[in-house]
Formats: structure tokens, C-alpha cells, sequence
């Protein structure tokens, strides 16, 4: 009998450490009382709690615990539900995956997974706070903060982020891909920047977020996973339901080299989940390539119908993407795919690096970056109220003018000339249904007509950059292309001589009436 023992011991201990099953592939969901992050003797285990590998779901039992096949090289992940809230990492994210990485990953410049020994896997919960149960929710969206270097970093930092610490009120933030713009060693930088604002963070991976020397789609992101999590993901709140798909399929080799969809394993998560999402409250799943996206990199029309076919029967649906450093509404219908009671709105979200930190710096070396739509860099804010009810804003960066409307006209026409001029209204979050009015020196109002053009500001920077001697920053500005949101309205010239007054009012369907001023003068001219 000893002798068995002994020969099976050393049978064991011959067979090589990498060819050993892992020891756990389940774990625990406990009540983190104290919030250390480490299960405590009378923390009870919370029954009922989704935790997933991407894949698959498992539920807690009476005990808390879980058990879900090992996979190496997945992410595994609770999915927070609402009430709770979770441990902080050291780096201030919250403590909600763990990398599964047995054996060596492939080798990659920007480090991947690192391997590590599997244990089992407990994730600490903590009931909220009772104000933070009230059904209303204030969410950050921030899209393409796509910095390339540490002075892109700097920019993010002093233009979006410092001036929001300690003043925004929000309890969740999302960013919408291109966290960097390639440059994966950033992520530290970025992350230590974002997480000053003091707010759970979720990251959704966009097409700059990519392993680029990786030999396919699904090794693309193991760095965006070791940093920021995992690349599709659910997290609940008492107003809101939140998902986040990666969708950017890399084509290493090919050409295009990604295009926007959804990968088989992301469609056996969604099967999985969506059955217990409550209808009774919004629904917002975050992307990076726009849903809409026409062309060879856009979404895959066929994946775009299979998702919608799986979120019909919900009441409440918001999409929300980044990518194009624009801004727009778009509200899905049959032809896009979407056959649901109601059009799906889909906001895709400006970018907060705007047109990639080019353009003219301001007193404080910060670059103008307005993107090519005419829409100022900035931020959004999404607020959730019950019952699926919501309101969206966008914010220019450090609120310089929070009017949600940018304004253009001639400062000098000739009095009794033609009226061929006009006031041009960049209304930020407007669509084709938004009321756009103006007057003169108080006058009548009037209504203003939705042209799609070109934002003449950034026509002007354009032909400032054409005409300089000497470069006038980094990058020029981008090239103004026709903007979803433009207001023309005729300035009259039949007035005294002088100066006078220009008012723009637009009805925003959320924050209501929003104004703004600019004034032009007319001048006698002699033939």
C-alpha cells in the first residue's frame, strides 16, 4: 500500500507542470462588508449572481458559488448587479474580471496576459448606498480619447478630464474605444488619468486598441484585456442595463484589415443573457464601429439584423458607438434592419480627442481639434431615469460654452446688398426633427433651414491652414465635410447702418430651448 502511494506520487510529480490540469475553473460571489476585496470570516456567500466567461453564464448557488469550464487565455467576469457595488483594484478600476492564462500566450510586443497560476476566482460585493438605488443613473461618455504619446495624454488630461474631477456628479463612466491611438504602453498613463474622476470605469476596445502583431481576431486584444478588462461585458444598474461588445473584427494581412461585427462567441452571450434582462428599464449596449457604418470596414450588415432580431422585444434600447470623430444621430428602421415598435436610436458619440489633437493651440498649448462636422471636442452625458426614460447632452471640453450651438456669420456685408449671406448654426446634438430659429435685434423669430454642408468655421481654418507660410500647429485642422446638424438662416441687409444683433435658438429634445449670440454689421459701400 505505501509502496502504491509512493510510486503515484512520483508518477505526479514526473508528469510537467504545464501538462497539469488547473486546479479551479469556479469560484465565489460573497457581501464584502468591510470592502477589502477578500472574503472575511461572516461575509455570507450571494446567491444569484451572473458570472461569465465571455461564453457562458453561471449563476451563484445558496453559497455564492459558481462553476464554469476553464478556458485559458478567456476572461471571466461578474456581471454587477444592480445594488451593488464592487471592490476597487489598485489601479481604481472595478475588481469585476480575472484573465484565465495557464499556459504561455503567444508572445506580443505590447505584453498580452501575462501567464499566471489559475486559482479560483471569488468576486466581493457591496450593497450601495440607498441614494444610489433611487432608479435614476448619470453616466460620462467619453469616445476616442486616441492619444499617441504622453503630450496626448497631457492633452486628455487637462482638456476633458482635470476639469471634470470633483465636480461631475456621475456614478458610472464608458468609453467607447480607441482608448490610444496604437500605442497600447499608454495604457497605464491613461487609465492612472481617467480613474482621477473617481467613477467606475467600463472600456469598450475599439480598431487602435488592437495587438496589431497578433495572428488573429481573437488574440487581438489580450493587452486591452490585461489593462482594462474584458472586450464584451454586462453590468446592471437599477435604471439601466449595460453591455459591451467588441466589434472590430482584425484581418491580419487582408485588406481592409478590420471591419465592424460580431464574433459567434458574443452571439452565444448575448442568447444567454438577454433572457434575463429586466424589460423594465433602458437598455444600452456600447460599441465602437457605429452600427449604422456603411462601406468595407463598417458593421456587417448580416450581424447588424441578427442583433436587432435578438433585441426587439425590448421597449427601451439605446445604442451607443464612437469611431468616426463625428457626431450624429441615426435612428434605425426596416431598412437598416431593425423591426422593433419604435425606430432604435443609436447616438454615435464625438470624440474627445475631436479630430485627433490637430489644429491651432490655444493660450495654454491645448490644440483646437474641432472635429470635422464642426462639432467642438468634448463629452457626453447620459442620464437614466425609471422606466426607460433618458436624456443625452454633449459638453464641449473645458466648458467654455455649454450652448450646444456653435455660430458663424460675416462681420461686415454691405448695406442694401443681396441677402446671399447668412447665419450659419451648428446645432451639436441636433437631428432632422430639431426646431432651429433665429432674429435680429430682437425681431421676429424665424425658422433657420437644415443644410448639409460643410461648417464654415472649420472652412475658414482650412483655408487658413491653405495659406500660411508656416505650419500653424502639429497637425491642421481636418477637412470640413458635410455636417448632419447645420442651420442656414439669410442675413438682412435693409437696416440701418451698424451693428446688430444675431439670436439662435434650438429646441433641444432633451435640455429644452438652448441660445445663442452673435452680432454682424452692415457697412454703405460706394461702387
Amino acid at each position: 500500500m505505501r509502496a502504491s502511494l509512493i510510486a503515484l506520487v512520483l508518477a505526479l510529480s514526473a508528469v510537467p507542470a504545464h501538462a497539469l490540469p488547473p486546479p479551479c475553473s469556479g469560484g465565489q460571489v460573497y457581501e464584502d462588508r468591510n470592502g477589502n476585496a477578500t472574503r472575511d470570516a461572516g461575509e455570507p456567500g450571494l446567491p444569484g449572481i451572473k458570472v461569465s466567461n465571455g461564453i457562458d453564464i453561471a449563476v451563484t448557488d445558496a453559497q455564492g458559488e459558481y462553476g464554469l469550464d476553464y478556458v485559458d487565455g478567456r476572461t471571466l467576469f461578474i456581471i454587477k448587479p444592480a445594488g451593488y457595488d464592487l471592490a476597487v483594484r489598485p489601479d481604481g478600476l472595478p475588481a469585476r474580471w480575472r484573465n484565465l492564462q495557464y499556459h504561455a500566450g503567444p508572445a506580443l510586443k505590447h505584453g498580452g496576459i501575462p501567464q499566471r497560476q489559475p486559482d479560483c476566482t471569488h468576486f466581493g460585493l457591496r450593497p450601495q448606498a440607498a441614494a444610489a438605488t433611487k432608479g435614476e443613473l448619470d453616466v460620462l461618455l467619453f469616445a476616442d480619447s486616441q492619444t499617441s504619446s504622453v503630450k496626448d495624454v497631457d492633452y486628455y488630461w487637462r482638456d476633458i478630464v482635470q476639469p471634470l474631477v470633483g465636480k461631475h456628479g456621475a456614478v458610472l463612466g464608458l468609453t467607447l474605444g480607441d482608448v490610444t491611438n496604437d500605442d497600447l504602453s499608454l495604457y497605464p498613463e491613461i487609465l492612472r488619468t481617467t480613474m482621477s474622476l473617481q467613477a467606475p470605469w467600463l472600456f469598450i476596445p475599439g480598431n487602435h486598441d488592437l495587438d496589431f502583431d497578433a495572428a488573429g481576431d481573437e488574440d487581438s486584444l489580450r493587452t486591452f484585456r490585461h489593462h482594462l478588462g474584458p472586450d464584451t461585458f454586462a453590468w446592471e444598474e437599477e435604471a439601466a442595463t449595460f453591455i459591451g461588445l467588441d466589434d472590430v473584427i482584425y484581418q491580419p494581412g487582408q485588406t481592409p484589415s478590420y471591419f465592424g461585427g460580431l464574433r459567434e462567441d458574443q452571439f452565444a452571450f448575448l442568447q444567454a443573457y438577454l433572457p434575463t434582462v429586466r424589460k423594465d428599464r433602458l437598455l444600452v449596449i456600447g460599441v465602437h464601429i457605429p452600427v449604422y457604418e456603411p462601406g468595407a470596414r463598417g458593421f456587417r450588415p448580416a450581424d447588424r439584423e441578427r442583433l436587432f432580431a435578438m433585441l426587439e422585444d425590448f421597449p427601451h434600447v439605446l445604442l451607443l458607438s464612437g469611431h468616426t470623430h463625428t457626431q450624429r444621430h441615426w435612428y434605425h428602421d426596416a431598412s437598416t434592419g431593425w423591426h422593433g415598435l419604435q425606430p432604435l436610436h443609436e447616438y454615435n458619440v464625438g470624440a474627445a480627442c475631436g479630430a485627433y489633437w490637430s489644429g491651432v493651440k490655444d493660450a495654454e498649448g491645448i490644440p483646437d481639434t474641432t472635429m470635422a462636422d464642426g462639432t467642438p471636442n468634448g463629452y457626453a452625458r447620459l442620464r437614466v431615469r425609471a422606466g426607460g426614460a433618458y436624456a443625452l447632452s454633449w459638453h464641449p471640453a473645458r466648458g467654455t460654452d455649454d450652448s450646444g450651438i456653435g455660430l458663424h456669420v460675416p462681420r461686415v456685408l454691405r448695406k442694401g446688398a443681396y441677402p446671399a449671406w447668412g447665419v450659419f448654426a451648428n446645432v451639436y446634438m441636433g437631428d432632422a426633427e430639431t426646431r432651429v430659429e433665429y432674429r435680429i435685434d430682437g425681431g421676429e423669430w424665424k425658422p433657420m433651414k437644415r443644410v448639409e454642408q460643410p461648417d464654415p468655421r472649420l472652412l475658414l481654418e482650412n483655408m487658413r491652414d491653405d495659406t500660411a507660410d508656416a505650419l500653424r500647429g502639429y497637425d491642421r485642422s481636418p477637412e470640413a465635410e458635410a455636417s448632419p446638424h447645420l442651420w442656414r438662416g439669410a442675413l438682412p441687409t435693409d437696416l440701418p447702418e451698424g451693428e446688430h444683433a444675431v439670436e439662435v435658438r434650438a429646441f433641444d429634445r432633451w435640455r429644452g430651448e438652448r441660445s445663442a449670440r452673435t452680432s454682424y454689421r452692415l457697412q454703405v459701400g460706394e461702387p
